[in-house]
């Protein structure tokens, strides 16, 4: 059974937005940080943002900081509302959950499958 679930990809255009969701299954994450990554075609993996259980202790990428903004509603959803989309934020987004606070994927303990995220120019 996969532990996180995403929901919300799809083919926009750039300057639209979607809104990402995860929802925990089978377990809960009250004691987890919970974040999401991405990964294009032919790239590594990487970090987009992450927050603690309590909502707080936020931190994002540079490269999306002032256009993503992520939430957590309880212990075991979070969102990723990304708004002004960018061709280059084209990928596979991934749901991930931590003991740590941390930007590393390879510290990540739980995944997600994936939700893809396609932006046309």
């Amino acid at each position: 059974q996969v532990p996180l679930v995403e929901s919300g990809g799809g083919l926009v255009q750039a300057g639209d937005s979607l809104r990402l969701s995860c929802a925990a299954s089978g377990r809960t994450f009250s004691n987890y940080f919970m974040g999401w990554f991405r990964q294009a075609p032919g790239k590594e993996r990487e970090f987009v943002a992450v927050i603690a259980s309590s909502g707080s202790n936020i931190d994002y990428a540079d490269s999306v900081k002032g256009r993503f903004t992520i939430s957590r509603d309880n212990a075991n959803t979070i969102y990723l509302q990304m708004n002004s989309l960018k061709p280059e934020d084209t990928a596979l987004y991934y749901c991930a959950a931590s003991r740590i606070r941390t930007r590393s994927p390879s510290l990540q303990a739980y995944w997600g499958q994936g939700t893809q995220v396609t932006v046309s120019s």
